[in-house]
Formats: C-alpha cells, sequence, structure tokens
C-alpha cells in the first residue's frame, strides 16, 4: 500500500514502497549512488560506506552496492546528498520528475530509478510501473524465448522422425543382405561338410597306403642295415690296406730325407768353413741405414721438411710381404692423412708405428717408416717400435726424395715395396725398381 500526505518534494518523502524495489531499478538506484559518491568528502558519507570511498566506481558498484542501497534507504540525508548530485548530473530528467511529468521517451527504469532518489511525488507510482514494465517486458521475454524454443523442439522432432524412417529403411535394407548372406553361407556348409566327408574318406584310404609303405620300409631299412655292414667291414679291410701302404711309403721317404739332410749338412759345413777361410764379419748394416736421414731425437728444429698423400688391394700386400728378405718402406704422413687425418700428428705418428710394428711381427719383414719434417718447431721425441726403422727427412731434402734413397741403396733383385698414393713417388719407385702399393691397400691391412 501506498502511503500520501500531499504534493510537492517535501510530500513524496514520505510515501513508503509496499513492495521489494525491482532488480531493474535497484541496479540503476545503486549506479546513481556509486556516480555520486565519489562527489561526497568521507565525513559525508555514512560510517559503514567511508571504507569504501578509495574505491573505483565501478569496483564500488560490484563490493557495496547491497550497503549503499541500504544507506539510500535508511539515511535521508544521504539521500538528499546522492539526489543533489544526481540533480547537477542530469537537471533535465530531475526537473521534469520535480514538475511531474517525466519525459515520455525516457527508460522507465531510469526514471523509476531517479524518483526512488530524488522521491518527488507520486515517486511509488512510478516505481511501482517500472517494476511492471521490467517484468512485463520479462514476460514477454521468456514468452518469445519458449515459442522459439518449441519451434526448435518442432524442428528437431521433425529431424529425429526423418532420421528413425531413414534409419528404419536402413535397417530393412541390412537385414535383407543379411538374410540372402544366410543363405550363402547355408549353401557353402552344406558343401563344406560334403568335402570333410570326401576328405575323411581320402584320409583312411592315405593310412592304409602309409601303412603299407611302413612295412615296406621296415624291410628295405634292414636290407640296407645289413649292406652297411658288410660295407664297413670291407672299408675296415681298406683302410688297414692303405694304412700299411703309407707306413712303407713313409719309411721309403724316410731314407730318402736322411741322404737330402746329410748333403745340406754338408754345404752349411763348407759355407761356414768357406767364411771362417775368408774372415768374413756378420752383417750388421743394413742398406737403410746408409741413407742420411735425421733419426728421432737427434735433429734440430730444422732438421725436417715437407709432405704426403694417397691408394690399392690387402691380398697383394701379404703376397709380396711374404717374399723372402722383403723391405717395407713407408710414406708416414701420406699413409696417416689417408686414414685419420683429424688426428693430431703425433698421435698419426703412434698409431701408424704401433700398427706397423704389428705387421712386422707378423710378416718378419723389413719395415722403414718416413716423416716429413721442416714444419717441426722442435725434435720429435719418440721411442721407435720394434721391428720399425723411423726417420725424418733433414732441411733440404722431402720425404719423396728419401725414400727414392732409400731404394736405390737397396741391391738389384730385393723385394722393396713402397707404401704411398703420391703419384711422383710411385712412379720414381717404380723406375728403380720397387713396387709401389697406395696407402688404402696398406690402412686396409693394418686394420
Amino acid at each position: 500500500m501506498v502511503e500520501s500526505t500531499g504534493g510537492g518534494p517535501a510530500d513524496g518523502a514520505a510515501e513508503v514502497l509496499d513492495r521489494p524495489l525491482p532488480d531493474g531499478v535497484r541496479r540503476r538506484v545503486v549506479q546513481i549512488v556509486s556516480d555520486g559518491f565519489g562527489g561526497l568528502t568521507v565525513a559525508e558519507l555514512p560510517t559503514q560506506l567511508r571504507q569504501y570511498a578509495r574505491f573505483a566506481p565501478n569496483r564500488r558498484a560490484k563490493f557495496a552496492g547491497n550497503a549503499m542501497a541500504a544507506a539510500l534507504e535508511s539515511d535521508p540525508l544521504f539521500r538528499q546528498r546522492i539526489g543533489e548530485k544526481f540533480r547537477e548530473a542530469q537537471p533535465e530528467l530531475s526537473g521534469a520528475l520535480d514538475s511531474g511529468s517525466p519525459p515520455p521517451a525516457a527508460d522507465p527504469l531510469d526514471v523509476a530509478a531517479a524518483a526512488y532518489v530524488l522521491r518527488p511525488t507520486d515517486w511509488v507510482k512510478l516505481v511501482t510501473a517500472a517494476g511492471e514494465e521490467a517484468q512485463r517486458a520479462d514476460a514477454e521475454r521468456v514468452e518469445e524465448e519458449n515459442r522459439a524454443e518449441l519451434e526448435r523442439l518442432r524442428e528437431e522432432l521433425d529431424r529425429a522422425r526423418e532420421q528413425t524412417r531413414t534409419e528404419t529403411e536402413r535397417l530393412r535394407t541390412e537385414l535383407d543382405s543379411a538374410k540372402k548372406e544366410a543363405e550363402s553361407l547355408h549353401r557353402k556348409l552344406r558343401a563344406a561338410l560334403s568335402d570333410v566327408k570326401r576328405g575323411e574318406a581320402a584320409l583312411r584310404k592315405a593310412h592304409g597306403e602309409m601303412e603299407t609303405l611302413r612295412s615296406e620300409g621296415q624291410s628295405q631299412l634292414s636290407a640296407a642295415e645289413s649292406e652297411t655292414r658288410r660295407l664297413k667291414a670291407r672299408l675296415g679291410e681298406a683302410e688297414a690296406g692303405l694304412e700299411a701302404t703309407r707306413r712303407a711309403a713313409r719309411e721309403g721317404r724316410s731314407v730318402e730325407d736322411m741322404r737330402v739332410r746329410l748333403l745340406l749338412d754338408t754345404l752349411l759345413d763348407a759355407t761356414q768353413g768357406l767364411r771362417r777361410e775368408l774372415a768374413l764379419p756378420p752383417v750388421s748394416v743394413r742398406p737403410a741405414e746408409t741413407v742420411d736421414a735425421v733419426e728421432p731425437g737427434r735433429m734440430t728444429p730444422k732438421d725436417i721438411a715437407a709432405r704426403a698423400l694417397s691408394e690399392n688391394d690387402p691380398a697383394i700386400l701379404d703376397q709380396l710381404l711374404a717374399l723372402p728378405q722383403a723391405h717395407l718402406v713407408v710414406d708416414g704422413y701420406n699413409v696417416t692423412k689417408t686414414g685419420y687425418p683429424q688426428m693430431p700428428l703425433e698421435k698419426q705418428r703412434l698409431r701408424l708405428l704401433g700398427q706397423l710394428s704389428q705387421l712386422a711381427a707378423q710378416t718378419g719383414a723389413e719395415v722403414t717408416c718416413v716423416f716429413d719434417g721442416a714444419e717441426l718447431a722442435a725434435p720429435v721425441l719418440l721411442a721407435p717400435p720394434r721391428g720399425v726403422r723411423v726417420l725424418f727427412s733433414k732441411p733440404g731434402v722431402t720425404a719423396d726424395e728419401l725414400i727414392r734413397q732409400l731404394v736405390r741403396a737397396e741391391p738389384p733383385g730385393r723385394p722393396v715395396i713402397v707404401a704411398s698414393t703420391d703419384r711422383e713417388v710411385a712412379d720414381g719407385v717404380a723406375r728403380a725398381g720397387a713396387r709401389p702399393v697406395a696407402s688404402v691397400v696398406l690402412l686396409k691391412r693394418l686394420s
């Protein structure tokens, strides 16, 4: 119910709402209070709202909405101050409400919220009318939504019916296809059962034939075992005869061996007697040792020179090293830079010399390894491994020339093998009577 004591703003302040403030009007009222809140001092604010004085307008409306609505309703002075701020901000709407004729084009919610704050005459009617208008708008919106939902449900029902018809047709088609397939499978099953029966009859026949063959096989096996025993007896007789023949051959050969050995001892004694008569000293110097070169640890920083390069087959190298008194001359850096160029020079030398030492021990051949060294800044401290002679070229003499000197120093007829891919080295040693092989051949043999 609405109580009224007369006209004018003072009279409007006495009117009271008999129902809750509509939600739409309440939100607009809270926004009006939040907008006017910032224009008041802390002392002008009610006690319960002072804690929100420093809040931003949006944050204030969010967190202090209930408190501001309650203060506006219970504190006339605060409501009057907010009304003054609203009059300053909205003078036209405020004047229209004071005159009792709100603008027809204005939003009813804005008019109701302004009337609730300013409390002109008949403000309760304005608020109530705004609430009814909002409820009517909500009802229309709900009705429209319900109508749209009903239409959507009808469309879904039509689609579902259509899908049901389609699915029914598909299932009916699949059922017909399944019936036909079942009939076909029944026919195939009957044919398969007939085949099984024929197979069982053939299997029984095969079992009978197999039994017959087994008995025949047993007979043949017994005959074969008898023949085997006879052949073993004859083999034993043949082996005994062969052993007797071998024994006779060994006895005859031992006589010949004795004669050859006696002749060889006579020749050796004659050779030793000739050596004593001529006073020949034992051979302690090899031809390769007569070549002028620098041995490791005995050279100055300048006693070295430059170079090496690569290419051929391991079996050929094994055949050459198997020759009597073979001498293998290795172009050191040419081989190492072909096989493992990424390693430092010191590790290249150590790896190659270790492998050459194993090769010398395996073949018994004389092995000489020649290195360039002109760019070294200090003597190379190196202990040559067993069975390998290590030489470095002197200043002004390349390793290629040192290799050719080693080849020329050997007597004609001695097998000399030179491992190098350098074309000039290979051609030069070939003209001097040596056999060149590619570095890759030596690397394959060493690996």
